[in-house]
């Protein structure tokens, strides 16, 4: 079920990369047939899926059962984000209600109308797989309960996004200046998503329990041990409450909330039924384990890292995708609207950073999380018998395989041998809560590192490098449909002047010249060219002088032209006209005064010897 979580974030990125580059421009026509034709499609593709299957179940149900439906379900969603972004990026569906008012005024509808597009496709697959996986459950579950439980599990998730984006709503139609350049700028966008990431943490559980139908407790004897358990702990809750995951068939229990007067105890009945009071409170000291060990807190450090690097890294990337479509032969993007490519390599590119940051890099702390969380037991009781029997029940009651592998945990046998283990040798235990520690700072100081450099690459020192280059190579694409237009000439030198391609540089300024010959940026910037270039072979004094000249003369109350003409006197020599000439540019200056103030002194320094 926690696949259910990356698939619904995966579709937020594919509909708002849709928005990028004119994908959803209002001339385009929606392709409603096309997309109806592959939603049948797919919906016989998941039918046919899970017949086989079916079939083997009805004979009599195995551990082999239990890992094709897990499979073949995974299998079907990849497929149904697949269908998700060829209905955005070539049925181009979102571009038929961008007209609607309403959804000007409040982009969430818009989005949450297409999600729940996608969501019809994930009830496509549970509704094809529902046939077999009741046949696993350990108690009866109809079909809607099936599905409402697969679909709740994972609708918090967008819980921050929703508030966020409808807040951000809000500021749009209120037009509150002060709000609008707050969030506008990176540092106010960073301050106000992290505050909402915070309230959320703090306060979700209360709307959570509401989504999840969650009820509390009946005061009992199970009760009473759950209560035993917590008050040996020391852990504050709220409350304790029933679980009913699956029409309450699933053997699991759950904790959330970041504070004690917002935390509360989740546990199925099918656990309740399962366990005896031993293996029932060593599974509640597990779940205890999360909450002594902040791996909530970490949870929330590795989303707000992740918003963080998308933030810094969003701009940069986008506009190196920009560029790097133009190194790509004209016969790979034929017939196709370039536009579309980029949005398609933009979201791409972002579902790979996605992927790749969740399901490897916090699936990997997840897992061990979840082993730190089970060597709490040690605490209080001398073995972990009562933990590995109720692993033991979970596999048989729910006839689920040993060995299924999973991404966010280890394997039921994986943590059997490893709580064996412990028993068996218990330095392993704290070795393991040293190996997650230092897990954790390497991730933090690689998250610091990450959003540093991305920072840099966004609003400090690289930006102008990143800037130059990109503007580069769309001018230098530009030029290839437009060759006589001498303003992107001169753009061109100017790119080949700041790479140090001096060659290329006067070429294209060259060029600029030549389609017009009073282009003032073009004389000016070749005469500087020619009368300051670190390479001695290529100055030419005397041409940079009679082009400067011509500059100035078309050009005469252009400070930075002044300026051009003073170097290039200065490089004939005639050091009492660049002192003159440097003068009437800080005259005519109303910025960089500074720098033309040294450049006065430069002259004057060398006429004084």
């Amino acid at each position: 079920m926690f696949s259910t979580i990356i698939y619904f974030l995966v579709a937020l990125i594919i509909y708002a990369t849709s928005e990028l580059f004119g994908v959803n421009g209002p001339g385009t026509s929606p392709g409603w047939l096309q997309s109806l034709v592959l939603g049948i499609g797919f919906f016989l593709i998941c039918r046919l899926s899970f017949r086989r299957i079916l079939n083997a179940a009805k004979k009599s149900v195995t551990f082999q059962e239990d890992r094709a439906v897990s499979s073949t379900i995974s299998r079907l969603s990849v497929l149904a984000l697949l269908v998700f972004a060829v209905n955005i990026y070539v049925f181009r569906l979102n571009t038929a209600f961008s007209h609607v008012q309403l959804f000007q005024k409040v982009p969430t509808l818009e989005a949450l109308l297409f999600l729940g597009l996608f969501v019809s496709y994930l009830v496509m697959v549970w509704h094809a797989a529902y046939p077999v996986q009741k046949h696993l459950f350990s108690r009866p579950v109809s079909c809607k309960q099936y599905i409402f439980s697969q679909l709740s599990f994972a609708l918090p998730t967008l819980l921050p996004w929703l508030c966020l984006s409808l807040f951000v709503d809000l500021i749009r139609f209120i037009a509150y200046p002060p709000l609008d350049d707050l969030m506008n700028g990176p540092a106010g966008e960073m301050i106000i998503i992290m505050v909402f990431m915070a309230g959320i943490a703090v306060f979700g559980p209360v709307f959570i329990k509401t989504i999840w139908q969650c009820r509390p407790m009946e005061k009992g004897p199970g009760r009473s041990r759950i209560e035993a358990v917590c008050h040996m702990a020391g852990l504050r809750y709220a409350d304790i409450l029933i679980w009913d995951l699956f029409a309450g068939s699933m053997i699991t229990a759950g904790v959330m909330g970041l504070v004690g007067k917002f935390r509360y105890i989740l546990v199925t009945p099918a656990l309740l039924g399962s366990l005896n009071d031993e293996e029932l409170a060593a599974v509640i000291l597990h779940e205890i384990g999360h909450v002594k060990h902040w791996h909530m807190l970490y949870y929330l450090v590795f989303f707000a890292g992740f918003i963080a690097c998308n933030a810094v890294l969003y701009d940069p990337l986008m506009l190196l995708v920009l560029a790097g479509a133009t190194y790509f032969p004209e016969p790979v993007f034929s017939g196709i609207d370039i536009s579309q490519v980029h949005s398609v390599l933009m979201g791409a590119i972002l579902i790979c950073f996605f992927i790749v940051y969740f399901r490897f890099v916090f699936g990997f702390f997840m897992r061990n999380f979840e082993r730190q969380a089970d060597l709490y037991l040690f605490r209080f009781f001398p073995n972990a018998f009562p933990l590995i029997r109720t692993f033991y029940k979970i596999g048989a009651i729910s006839r689920q395989d040993m060995e299924r592998p999973n991404w966010h945990h280890f394997s039921i046998g994986q943590r059997i041998r490893f709580l064996e283990k412990c028993q068996e040798n218990s330095a392993l235990i704290a070795h393991h809560h040293r190996r997650v520690r230092r897990m954790i700072g390497v991730a933090v100081i690689g998250l610091i590192s990450v959003v540093g450099f991305g920072y840099h690459l966004s609003y400090g020192q690289f930006k102008p490098g990143i800037d130059n280059f990109v503007t580069g190579r769309l001018v230098l694409e530009q030029l290839k449909m437009d060759p006589e237009n001498a303003d992107l000439h001169v753009v061109a030198g100017d790119f080949h002047y700041a790479s140090q391609n001096f060659i290329q540089a006067i070429a294209a300024y060259e060029s600029a010249i030549g389609i017009n010959s009073n282009h003032v940026h073009a004389l000016n910037n070749l005469a500087w060219l020619l009368a300051t270039c670190p390479v001695t072979e290529i100055q030419d004094p005397g041409r940079a002088l009679n082009l400067a000249g011509r500059a100035v003369g078309l050009a005469p109350q252009s400070p930075f032209v002044q300026d051009t003409y003073a170097e290039a006197l200065f490089a004939n020599h005639r050091v009492a006209e660049a002192v003159s000439a440097a003068r009437k540019a800080l005259e005519l200056a109303r910025d960089r005064q500074n720098y033309y103030q040294n450049q006065v002194r430069r002259f004057q320094r060398h006429l004084e010897r």
